[in-house]
Formats: C-alpha cells, sequence, structure tokens
C-alpha cells in the first residue's frame, strides 16, 4: 500500500469517525505526521493508534472528508466501484432507465460515500462537479471509470468546478468537457417535459434537478390556478403548472439570463401558450407591489440564504419576511409550496420561521406535506447534515 500522511486526533475525538461520519474537523486533530498538500490522500488514526478511515485532506474547518472506514487500495477500481454503487441505487429506484425521464444525480457526495463529489445526468451528458480539492484531483480518473459504469448511457463528461472549489486552493480548475464534445443542444427531459439544461453558462449544473418530484407535485395542484413562480430559475415549477392545467402563470426572478432560459423552456413545451408571463425583478420588491388576492398558488424557491451557520439569524429572519409577505398576499383557499435549501437550516428551524410567518400574518394555516430531496439525493444516515432541502405545502385560508 502508499504510503500517505497521517492524522491523529486527540482523545476521544475519533468517536464520531467510529460512528462513520465522513468529517474531521480541523479541532480535532492533535497532530499530523507528514506533509500533506490540500487534496492529498491522508489516513486517519485515533490517539491511540488505532485506524480510523482514509479521506481528502482540506485546509480549512472540515480538514478531512472521509470516503472509507476501512484499509483499501485507493486506486482506479476502487473509484470504479464507488461509481458502480451509486449507479446501482439509481437502477433501483428506477430513474437509470426512466422511459421519460433522463435526468437525474447519479452522485451525491457524501450521501454516495462520496464526499466532495456531485455528478448531474443530463440525457447523453454527465455533469461532473468537485466540491474538494481532492475530488479535482482524480478527475480524470472519474470520468474514465464513469465511461465504464454507465456502460454506453453517457458520451460526454463535462467537469465544472470553477465556482464550487475553495477559492484559495488556486488549483487550477478550468471547466469543460473531460471526454467528448459540446452537442450545442442542452437539452435534457424530466418526466415528459423538455428543458434546456445549460451546464456550461447555468447555475449549479445546469437545472435544479432536486425538485423534481416537488415539482410533480404541484402540477397536481395547479388545475385553474393563477400560479406565482418566485425564484423561478428556468422555469421548472412553471411548465410543471402549465401541464397540470393552471390558469396563468407568472415566472419570477432576478436574473434576467434565467428569465430568458424559462421563456425557452415553457416555449419548449408549451409553444405560443399565453397562459405564462416572466419578469426579471428583486423578489422582495415584487411581492411588495403585487396586489392582494393575485394569486392563489404561490411558490417560494429561493436560493440559499445561508451558506453557513454565522449569517444563520439573519437567513431564518429573511425566510421569515419572505413567507410573511407571501402569507399577506396569496387568496383565501390558497396554497402555498415553500421551500429552503440552505444546509446551516435545519428542518425545524425552517419550520419555524414559516410558522412564524403565519402567526405574523393572522391566517388560518394547515400543513398539507411536508417535503425533502428525492431519492437520487440521498442523505447518509450517519451524516445528518445531508438532509439539505426542506419544504412545506401550507393551506392558506
Amino acid at each position: 500500500m502508499m504510503r500517505y500522511a497521517k492524522i491523529i486526533l486527540k482523545e476521544g475525538k475519533e468517536e464520531a469517525v467510529l460512528r462513520f461520519h465522513p468529517w474531521v474537523f480541523s479541532g480535532a486533530i492533535k497532530r499530523i505526521e507528514g506533509e500533506p498538500k490540500e487534496g492529498d490522500i491522508v489516513y486517519v488514526y485515533s490517539a491511540k493508534g488505532n485506524f480510523c478511515g482514509i479521506g481528502h485532506y482540506q485546509i480549512g474547518t472540515i480538514a478531512v472528508r472521509i470516503f472509507a472506514f476501512e484499509e483499501e487500495n485507493i486506486n482506479a477500481e476502487y473509484w470504479h466501484e464507488k461509481l458502480k454503487n451509486a449507479f446501482m441505487v439509481r437502477k433501483a429506484i428506477g430513474l437509470a432507465d426512466k422511459e421519460n425521464n433522463n435526468t437525474y444525480r447519479l452522485v451525491h457526495g457524501e450521501g454516495d460515500a462520496l464526499p466532495g463529489l456531485v455528478i448531474d445526468v443530463y440525457g447523453k451528458t454527465a455533469v461532473l462537479q468537485a466540491h474538494s480539492v481532492g475530488m479535482h484531483e482524480i478527475r480524470e480518473t472519474l470520468a474514465k471509470e464513469l465511461m465504464k459504469v454507465m456502460d454506453g448511457r453517457i458520451e460526454n463528461v463535462y467537469y465544472k468546478s470553477e465556482a464550487t472549489l475553495p477559492f484559495k486552493a488556486n488549483c487550477g480548475a478550468v471547466d469543460g468537457y473531460l471526454i467528448g464534445e459540446d452537442d450545442k443542444t442542452y437539452e435534457a427531459m424530466e418526466n415528459g417535459l423538455r428543458f434546456h439544461a445549460d451546464w456550461i453558462r447555468g447555475q449549479k449544473t445546469g437545472f435544479f434537478v432536486d425538485q423534481r418530484e416537488n415539482r410533480s407535485l404541484l402540477e397536481q395542484y395547479s388545475k385553474g390556478k393563477d400560479v406565482l413562480n418566485m425564484f423561478c430559475y428556468t422555469g421548472g415549477f412553471s411548465f410543471y403548472a402549465m401541464r397540470g392545467g393552471a390558469k396563468s402563470v407568472c415566472s419570477v426572478d432576478s436574473s434576467a439570463k434565467a428569465i430568458e432560459l424559462t421563456k425557452a423552456n415553457v416555449e419548449m413545451n408549451f409553444p405560443g401558450d399565453s397562459r405564462h408571463s416572466a419578469l426579471a425583478t428583486d423578489a422582495f420588491k415584487y411581492l411588495d407591489d403585487m396586489k392582494k388576492d393575485e394569486y392563489d398558488l404561490i411558490i417560494l424557491d429561493p436560493p440559499a440564504f445561508a451558506k453557513h451557520r454565522d449569517v444563520l439569524r439573519n437567513a431564518l429572519q429573511g425566510y421569515k419576511k419572505l413567507n410573511a409577505k407571501a402569507f399577506e398576499k396569496i387568496r383565501k383557499g390558497g396554497i402555498l409550496f415553500t421551500f429552503s435549501c440552505s444546509q446551516a437550516v435545519n428542518k425545524e428551524q425552517f419550520r419555524l420561521a414559516v410558522f412564524s410567518a403565519a402567526a405574523m400574518s393572522g391566517r388560518n394555516v394547515r400543513i398539507l406535506h411536508q417535503l425533502t430531496q428525492p431519492a437520487d439525493h440521498p442523505v447518509n444516515i450517519y451524516h445528518p447534515e445531508g438532509e439539505y432541502l426542506k419544504g412545506l405545502v401550507l393551506y392558506v385560508e
């Protein structure tokens, strides 16, 4: 076996790792034997010298992201088996070969025992995104093994990590195709609806694949409704609402580029349909200015208000303010779909913020559904922090 640097933990700090939690925090480290660079593989040991795990070393609060809890040979075959296991999960839940759906998350970081790695599939293209220098360093190996695992299902692997890697790492990440080439279409399908997934210029990997099941639920509530889709991005909820028979749909986002993508996606599925309108403006301003009782179905799916705990209080105030405005303006008997994708905000905190907003409005509110991320975004049972998407569907009297 190759010799790696050793991370020796302080007395008692191995307990979380022995319970298979994949993060080692910098404050838990007693000493480092060797001189690992950011992204290097390291072995983790207890203060008594017992083996705990193998992971990627990084500079920051989380010092090691563990991907193996047994001593293993870390080579291309090892990564092949990891990717294969993730693919087998997607086959088991019926997504990998679903007839009317070629879009799904193949690898979801810690949820697939591959911390620091995200892979989304859009038709014949897989978008590989590294969130750690360790995964960046093995991107070529991952791409090659991914092609083998997928066995002809994909033709291209696009690497998109310039915006997700720690900026201090200075690891020279450049977005681009690792395998294959740009087919110029960027078209994918979700539950029979088509959309542009611009993995080169768009946010994240090109589309928010984590809302697939929640969009399907919204479709069931849309018939005859006047729908407002706030923070619409590329309009996912909007074209589901239209297929559901919405009377009208208004898509709002602060990004003019996102609005253009929304219009294109709606036109792709409902050419010439006059039920849809779109506006590039600030969400809070739009809610302030709009008339009461204008909409009887509102979607609030904002970007993460809190990417770390230092801003948690401000984030919760933001969720409370946003939802209070929706409660104030929605029609009697209206339906509110409201979400948080902030990992730093747990579901109890988000629920309390929404409940506080409801109390401020003085309206009677019932919970119809409590929502989360879909099965292709699995949560490692030993890593509850992976449950990042929270949602509520509310009936407002």
